[in-house]
Parts: structure tokens; C-alpha cells; sequence
């Protein structure tokens, strides 16, 4: 996450951008900095291809959007019948 978004500021991923914009304004509110992720499950799922299981849990290409992988892999873990908002917050180097 901090190759994306700095040691500084958070990263959040989903797929609103009315949370999203939720998100970022209750991380100024607090002083936790988010800036927003790249969205793109079908550019990005593929990282997680398994040969013998359903998805790996880690990217093949560790240079291709680390943070929205992570956010995309508990994203196709929500069973498909879930309609809320969710968001991913990645704050491993601001932590």
C-alpha cells in the first residue's frame, strides 16, 4: 500500500463512489488520510488464477496493483447475494 498511496495516507477500494467519498471525508475528519484505490476487478482478478484451487491468496505479479488485489480478493469472497456497501482500507504504512 505505501508504493500506492505513500506513508502517509491509507488506500480504500470499493465499489461506491458515495462511500468511497465517505470514507476519505471521515479519513480527514480523524486525521486517518485515505486516497482511493484503482477499481478494476475485471483487469485484476486474474491475478489470483489458481491451478488446483479456487483462488490463490496472493498476486501472481507483484508490480500489478498490490492494494486493489487485496481489496478485489475480499470482494469475491462476499457471497452473491450480499447488496451492501463495503470498502476495503489498506493502512499498512501509515500504521
Amino acid at each position: 500500500q505505501g508504493i500506492t498511496s505513500g506513508q502517509r495516507h491509507g488506500a480504500v477500494l470499493t465499489p461506491s463512489d458515495e462511500y468511497e467519498a465517505v470514507v476519505a471525508r471521515a479519513g480527514m475528519a480523524t486525521g486517518d488520510l485515505v486516497h482511493p484505490l484503482l477499481y478494476a476487478p475485471e483487469f485484476l482478478l486474474h491475478e489470483f488464477k489458481s491451478e488446483c484451487a479456487d483462488m490463490l491468496n496472493s498476486v501472481r505479479a507483484r508490480n500489478n496493483a498490490q492494494s486493489s488485489c487485496a481489496g478485489h480478493f475480499i470482494e469475491a469472497h462476499l457471497p452473491s447475494s450480499y447488496t451492501g456497501t463495503w470498502a476495503h482500507v489498506d493502512m499498512a504504512a501509515p500504521a
